[in-house]
């Protein structure tokens, strides 16, 4: 076929299939979107994962009603606006470089240009794979008050890497700019941060916006990893819980989230408690436990555990990072679309885990328990063959029921 693929939707659905297609790593970013005929708007499809893509799934997993197609077509590169300001910050450079230290433009300084950024608010943060040669040195202090002006920041910082420090906190220098907190706003919530000491985790967007259309009212809920309150704030704001409990051992993300507690007026609805949530002092409070670390949280599954009301149990949102098994490329199993098998993958380790919990809670506190497997949420793919998932498990005290099998699996 000529051209790209693109998938076609109804115009009114079209960011909800952009969001799930960019946490599926399938959506084309390099590429615009594009109104079509009939009000539709067609998004750009990675051409490697066309084939991979389930279109019957896809449409009842986003939007049943929409129009959901595949159509091929010319490739539409990005608004020409954003490729001018790299060219902007490549010819401002080649002129600095020249002017500065009088020396020429090369190819290799055009590949160490930054070629993607975070931006929050006045503040750029640069990826480490930039600015790494060191003829950038000579230039001095000039170089950053340029790279700020092109790019429309007052501030600069570029990151180096995250320290295995059990806080992951970022190493990050500031460039150019006074001082390193910053304001990210997403649904409505601000998150204030020192992004030379907390990181954002911008993908993990889907779960926030899932998390703020839970009906909480009247809910104790224990986040036993608030960081800087990604999900803690959405209970709060948006979902209405009563009251948040936020465990959180970084004292750095702690002061982020105070301060973000009192900047959204929700202060009051929340108790933090600073320290390794293994040692927490709380018992049979909790209609609702978020366990939000990856690669796995199973360190705060006795914790959460704990933390269920024993009369009425509650829910438990647990993530994890699951691995899928490569094929084998068997011929028997060319066809299977990959997707289908992930979906498979995560059903086994949702009934596994489901299985895990109702050992614990009788371990817990004495009694038979049913777990009910609600719904498994993809969040977004971690690594080849490894997706970040949620489970959503309902925990319920059994009375007076003598049944053996204390499971339940219901479908994605």
């Amino acid at each position: 076929m000529e051209g790209v693929p693109y998938l076609r939707v109804s115009r009114c659905y079209a960011q909800d299939f952009r969001k799930y297609l960019q946490s599926q790593d399938v959506l084309d970013t390099s590429l615009s979107f594009l109104k079509d005929i009939d009000e539709t708007i067609i998004l750009p499809i990675l051409t490697k994962r066309v084939s991979r893509l389930d279109i019957k799934h896809l449409q009842s997993t986003v939007a049943s009603d929409s129009i959901c197609e595949i159509i091929w077509s010319e490739a539409f590169k990005k608004k020409k606006k954003q490729q001018a300001v790299v060219n902007k910050l490549e010819v401002a450079l080649q002129r600095l470089l020249l002017e500065s230290i009088g020396e020429d433009w090369t190819e290799g300084l055009k590949r160490d240009l930054p070629r993607s950024f975070e931006r929050h608010g006045d503040l750029i943060l640069l990826g480490h794979n930039c600015f790494s040669q060191f003829i950038w040195k000579q230039i001095g202090d000039s170089l950053w008050t340029t790279v700020a002006k092109v790019l429309g920041a007052n501030r600069l910082a570029k990151i180096s890497h995250i320290c295995s420090n059990g806080f992951r906190s970022p190493v990050v220098t500031m460039l150019h700019g006074e001082h390193s907190w910053v304001t990210h706003v997403d649904n409505g919530i601000r998150y204030d941060f020192d992004v030379t000491k907390c990181m954002f985790s911008s993908g993990n967007i889907t779960e926030k916006l899932r998390v703020a259309t839970f009906d909480c009212k009247g809910e104790t809920v224990v986040d036993l990893y608030a960081g800087i309150g990604y999900f803690t704030l959405p209970y709060l704001v948006h979902s209405g819980a009563a009251h948040v409990h936020a465990c959180e051992w970084n004292p750095d993300a702690i002061e982020a989230l105070h301060k973000n507690l009192q900047i959204n007026k929700v202060s009051e609805h929340c108790t933090i408690h600073q320290g390794d949530n293994r040692q927490l002092q709380l018992y049979d409070i909790a209609d609702r436990v978020n366990l939000g670390l990856i690669p796995s949280s199973e360190d705060g599954w006795p914790v959460a555990c704990r933390l269920l009301k024993r009369s009425t149990g509650g829910i438990l949102h647990i993530h994890y990072n699951v691995t899928s098994p490569v094929s084998n490329r068997d011929s028997s199993l060319e066809n299977i679309p990959a997707h289908k098998n992930n979906r498979e993958t995560w059903q086994v380790w949702a009934h596994d885990t489901a299985k895990c919990f109702t050992a614990l809670l009788k371990d817990t506190t004495g009694t038979e328990w049913r777990t009910h497997v609600q719904h498994i949420e993809h969040v977004k793919s971690y690594a080849p063959h490894v997706h970040h998932v949620v489970l959503d498990l309902e925990c319920r005290p059994l009375v007076g029921d003598n049944e053996h099998n204390n499971v339940s699996v219901a479908l994605m």
